[in-house]
């Protein structure tokens, strides 16, 4: 029992890494995309920003999944899920 909680922790601390990787790789591609946006036009056309909203809209998403924001849809709800599905499965080649 132990190690299979020792191995689900491992696991979501290597999600929260990755995550994080993924903010700061976000971050490098800002600043170059906004580098470009100011030497091509010096901020008259801020385009850099379609690229803010998407990564944005990516890390946002990814945040929701890795750190359970969403109460209704979060990892305890999958686990209830599944524990019914096998429950009613059970169920039902009891009674055929």
């Amino acid at each position: 029992m132990d190690s299979t909680k020792y191995l689900k922790a491992q696991e979501r601390v290597n999600e929260i890494k990755m995550f994080y990787g993924k903010v700061s790789s976000a971050l490098f591609t800002i600043v170059i995309v906004a580098s470009i946006n100011y030497y091509l036009n010096e901020w008259q056309h801020p385009w850099f920003l379609w690229v803010v909203f998407g990564l944005g809209i990516s890390l946002f998403i990814k945040a929701n999944k890795i750190f359970n924001l969403n109460p209704f849809i979060n990892r305890d709800w999958e686990e209830r899920k599944i524990q019914e599905f096998m429950k009613q499965e059970e169920n039902t080649k009891r009674w055929s």
